[in-house]
This record gives C-alpha cells, structure tokens and sequence, in this order.
C-alpha cells in the first residue's frame, strides 16, 4: 500500500458520489478524477479505474456489473472494488461491507479485493436481527415485519425534485409489491429463514431514517423479556464506535441523526402485552450509505 493510496469514485456526480468525494477530504489519498465530459466514455473510465488502488463504483446496478466484469478481465492487475450499488449484496464472491455484523468481519473487509456496501434500510434492519438470531434469542423463522421510513434524499433525482418543489408529499408508502430489491439481502445477512415482510416508506425531511421490526415475546422461544432482547445487542455490539445501543423512548425523531455517521440501536416494549418493538435510528446517507463507504475505504486501505 502506498502512502497515499488513489481512489477512483466511478459515479462521483451521484448523491452518494459526491457525499463520499467529499467526506475523503479527512483520509490521506489521492482522489484520481477524469474530465466529466468522459464520465460516460468506457475507455475513459477503464484507464481512470486501472490508475487507482480502490475504485468506489456510485452507479446503478447494471452500470456497476458491468465495471466490475471490466475488472475481472484485468485478472491480477485490477484495483479492489467497493461497490455502492445492490447488485453485489447477496453474492457469494463479494464480501458485504457491514463491519459490524459478526466476529471477524472488520478483518474480511479489510483484506477483501471486493467489498459491497450495504443498503440503508437493510444497514438498520440487519443490525437489529442479527445479533438476537445469532444469540439464540430470536429463532430464524420467526415471521419477522420490517417497517422503516427514509429521508427522500435517498430516492435519487427524481424523489428528490418531487420532495423539493412547493407541496410536496408529506409522506409515501411504497414497495407495496413485497418485492423491493433490500429484501434478499435482508433475507441472507440477518440469518433469517423465513422472507421478511419489508414496508418502506419515504417521508418529507431530506435525511434520516427508522427501522422498526416489532415483536410478540409470547412467539419467542423461552419467557423472552426485553431486556434479555437489550442484553443480546448490547453484548454484539460492545467496543463499537458506530453502533450504540441506548435505551428506550417515547418517541423518535428520523432525521435527528442527520449528518452523523452513527447508528442507536433500542428496544422498546410493554411488560404488559408481552409486546416489544427494536428500533434503529441512522441517517440514510451517513451509516446508511456514504459514511458507511468511508468506514469501508479507511478498512481496505487501512487507514
């Protein structure tokens, strides 16, 4: 590794482009750029891309299959990929961008030659499951619901006008198809069995985000409390930086963690109904998208 490694943003324009060029500005690199009227240019981007040590690939997921096979022709000589599309989330050969997620995954990111970030919405929903499956908490088939509201400043240019412009929508359900592309990558990372039920939804504040997955205790194996559920995230997530698991509150605000690179993590319930509700609060462009792509750059590059 040299001193000041060279990244390459392919896609640098784009909402998560530009929040990662500028957020690079804190790291010692070099940020390689090429004409924008050659952005496009295949040519172009292939020499922008052989001129760097690590390539962020901010494209959507065709372009971005389609960079990382120009890769793979180069064989050994190809830079490392860190791929902020959700074409690569759930492939085998890539390695998912959630340091987080279990022992040992700081490590694979950081000698990985191809990361996936993670989405946003699934960044929230897997914190939240995982740890609880992996221990023994909840079961991998529990008929998990995931509800969640975003920022419209992750919906791409055409949210973005829509939310901008004078009487914009206060607020949108949407994916109410039960099909939406974070589903299989929820599906694998948090360890479930069984296809969740994923409901996003988009509200009329630029940034922020809640994921919800509520829960009948009754259905979990043993007399499950909530704090046993607080237990089991506050055990995986000790010594964590981003991730902080605090207690619970009446109410949440989604764009309170606007700007922030972090992630709170809580459970919130009622003794009474045996009733729990985990939520985890982030920004949808901070943890959720280009924050998380610095964490993984400083991992790769080990900076």
């Amino acid at each position: 590794m040299t001193q000041n490694p060279v990244i390459f943003i392919d896609g640098e324009a784009g909402t998560t482009g530009l929040e990662i060029r500028q957020r690079l500005v804190d790291l010692p690199v070099q940020l390689h750029t090429i004409d924008p009227a050659h952005r496009k240019d295949p040519a172009a981007r292939k020499e922008a891309m052989l001129a760097a040590e690590l390539v962020v690939l901010c494209l959507p997921d065709a372009a971005s299959r389609e960079a990382a096979e120009m890769m793979a022709e180069e064989g050994a000589g190809a830079p490392r990929l860190l791929d902020a599309s959700s074409a690569f989330r759930t492939a085998s050969d890539w390695v998912y961008g959630l340091p987080e997620l279990a022992p040992g995954q700081t490590q694979k990111i950081a000698s990985a030659q191809r990361v996936s970030n993670p989405g946003c919405y699934p960044t929230g929903a897997i914190a939240l499951l995982r740890p609880l499956i992996d221990a023994g908490v909840l079961d991998a088939h529990y008929p998990v619901s995931i509800n969640a509201v975003s920022g419209y400043s992750g919906g791409g240019r055409a949210m973005i006008e829509a939310h901008e412009q004078e009487g914009g929508p206060a607020f949108e359900l949407y994916g109410l198809g039960l099909e939406h592309k974070h589903v299989p990558e929820i599906h694998l990372h948090a360890g479930l069995k069984r296809r969740p039920v994923f409901v996003p939804s988009v509200g009329h504040f630029p940034r922020g985000m809640i994921v919800s997955v509520p829960l009948h205790l009754d259905d979990l194996k043993g007399h499950v409390t909530t704090e046993d559920l607080h237990s089991a995230l506050m055990a995986h997530y000790a010594g964590q930086d981003k991730i902080k698991v605090l207690p619970a509150e009446g109410s949440l605000s989604a764009s309170a963690l606007a700007g922030n690179d972090g992630m709170e993590l809580r459970v919130h319930g009622s003794t009474h109904s045996r009733q729990a509700v985990l939520t985890a609060r982030l920004d949808n462009l901070g943890k959720g998208a280009s924050g998380a792509a610095l964490q993984n750059i400083a991992l790769m590059l080990g900076l």
